[in-house]
């Protein structure tokens, strides 16, 4: 099998992806840089540059330029507690478009039960209906100290929580339970295929 791994630069998704490579998959990891929002690019690289010396595969590194591409959009939603629901979707269809493009099978996530907003099951419900492609989920019942235990032993964690700032996209109030028909009523407004379309074209590999 032959998956792409979201890559955010923290705690959980390098695990995720060491684990499905540890199963045997084939792991191209794609990293949304989110800046100027956000910043992680380079705690990716690292990682990414460890998670090749943990499993032995080539991992190519994707990068593509979210922020420019889809959080300034995502910004104007006038329902900002529908954010991260929104980021999450287009981070998504974008890992849709790059496996499709790579011939990969799935898409792998950090995602555990609960821990953020986005990953309650209904906002996880209303993420996965943007894709048709398969969501791997390997850490989604693991407590989240369990997953730091596991990123320590295998030497991603420091490397995850280095220079690690907050999302200032991330509203003060983040909806828990997201409703499919207000998700798609704020995509009404976007333009989704050049968002998407921007993020892929805009792709560096490492």
């Amino acid at each position: 099998m032959k998956a792409v791994a979201l890559l955010s630069g923290g705690i959980d998704s390098p695990v995720a992806a060491y684990l499905m490579a540890k199963q045997g998959a084939e792991i191209l990891l794609l990293h949304m840089d989110g800046s100027p929002f956000f910043e992680s690019s380079g705690r990716a690289e690292k990682l990414a540059t460890k998670l090749r010396e943990l499993t032995g595969q080539p991992m190519p590194l994707f990068t593509a330029p979210h922020g420019s591409a889809n959080l300034a959009d995502i910004e104007k939603a006038e329902r900002k507690n529908l954010r991260c629901v929104l980021c999450k979707r287009f981070m998504m269809r974008t890992a849709q478009a790059l496996a499709e493009r790579e011939k990969a099978d799935a898409i792998v996530m950090g995602d555990s039960l609960g821990q953020v907003a986005s990953q309650t099951l209904r906002n996880m419900r209303a993420e996965q209906q943007a894709v048709s492609v398969p969501i791997i989920r390997p850490l989604i019942g693991m407590d989240k100290q369990d997953i730091v235990d596991l990123a320590r032993q295998i030497g991603t964690y420091e490397l995850s929580i280095r220079e690690a700032g907050p999302c200032l996209m991330v509203p003060e109030r983040p909806t828990v339970a997201a409703r499919l028909s207000d998700i798609l009523d704020a995509e009404e407004k976007m333009d989704i295929e050049g968002m998407v379309g921007k993020a892929l074209g805009g792709i560096k590999i490492s």
